[in-house]
């Protein structure tokens, strides 16, 4: 990322070697220390030393997740209306489900925002119907069925930083395959599910602690893991403190577009470097967007720039996000979410 007024430079944020280190582990969270070392021109010390120094401080971690497109599941964008004194509470209490990702308390204090992940369409009634929080805090509930991902995930916000350039991508090994949606959805079998919740702790865990907690091998374990990212199933994000990237102000963004200009609109916002996730959804507001921005003013100029130039926006509700209960991964002690960071 450059150091030219824009997000991450400076403040006693992430210097250069940190975000170009950040930007190699989003490419691979797996690769060994010694081929990013030789990419980023430093030794292999300095990178694990670096790495070993952020993870410590819940400044930034790699984390192994599942993508719910290529396992046949289902996402929703679930928001819930609450009484402002049991807001923290509720969403305390989806940030514990194992289904639930990215729980936010937005502006006002009175909603949450989620992501709900059901195991097929037939299961989505009974995740929004039976095992959101019911009490009478709850005032209302809405949830949006996210139809096509246009960025986000194994394309996240570091990838656009540019803090690699083209070539020292390239050596680091090919970008994330794209999720095939004629393929048959990845069936995990125990092992699996049990490899997966290990990663989501720690996407670097040891060959030989995965072995342990599967029951594999290593050499089976590393083969398992090369088939699950060339379908899809397996990404490598990196969960991070927002501040260390000098970001202060963070918005989610509902759109409403024009059907015809969907695609179109959803393409830009992808292109965007200030958004980390694009998405379609159903809905009125078909078309959702979390946006990341060095300050409020910033979020001003985006919003009367790059916004207002897509094509076929109808209307757009805006609501900064006031503190970050739960991020991509499970809920874990000294993650940068848990200190009320990111997405």
């Amino acid at each position: 990322m450059k150091t030219d007024g824009k997000p991450g430079a400076g403040g006693g944020g992430f210097d250069a070697l940190d975000r170009r280190l950040a930007h190699a582990l989003q490419l691979d969270g797996r690769a060994p220390f010694s081929r990013i070392a030789e990419v980023l021109g430093v030794s292999d010390q300095t990178v694990a030393r670096r790495y070993g120094r952020h993870r410590s401080s819940g400044a930034l971690r790699v984390l192994g997740l599942s993508d719910a497109r290529a396992l046949g599941e289902v996402e929703w964008m679930v928001r819930v209306q609450c009484a402002p004194e049991a807001a923290v509470t509720v969403a305390e209490a989806l940030a514990r489900r194992p289904d639930t990702s990215w729980i936010c308390l937005m502006s006002g204090g009175t909603e949450i925002t989620a992501v709900c992940r059901a195991a097929s369409s037939d299961h989505s009634d009974a995740l929004l119907l039976e095992k959101l929080p019911r009490t009478p805090s709850v005032v209302g509930v809405t949830a949006h069925c996210l139809l096509h991902e246009f960025c986000g995930g194994p394309q996240g916000l570091i990838s656009k930083s540019g803090a690699l350039t083209d070539e020292e991508a390239a050596r680091l090994g090919p970008p994330p395959p794209d999720v095939d949606p004629a393929a048959d959805p990845v069936v995990l079998d125990d092992a699996d599910r049990r490899l997966f919740a290990a990663l989501a702790r720690d996407g670097r865990a040891p060959l030989a602690e995965l072995a342990a907690v599967t029951g594999w091998s290593p050499t089976t374990v590393r083969r398992r893991l090369a088939e699950l990212r060339a379908t899809g199933a397996l990404y490598y994000d990196v969960d991070y403190d927002l501040r260390k990237f000098g970001y202060g102000a963070m918005v989610a963004l509902w759109l409403s577009v024009a059907p015809a200009e969907l695609a179109a609109a959803g393409a830009a916002l992808a292109e965007h470097p200030e958004v980390a996730f694009a998405g379609a959804t159903t809905g009125p507001n078909n078309l959702f967007a979390s946006v990341l921005c060095r300050d409020v003013r910033a979020v001003y100029t985006y919003l009367t720039t790059r916004v207002a130039a897509l094509p076929g926006v109808r209307t757009m509700e805006s609501a900064p996000r006031i503190r970050q209960i739960k991020g991509p991964g499970p809920l874990v002690a000294g993650s940068p979410a848990v200190r009320g960071r990111r997405r």
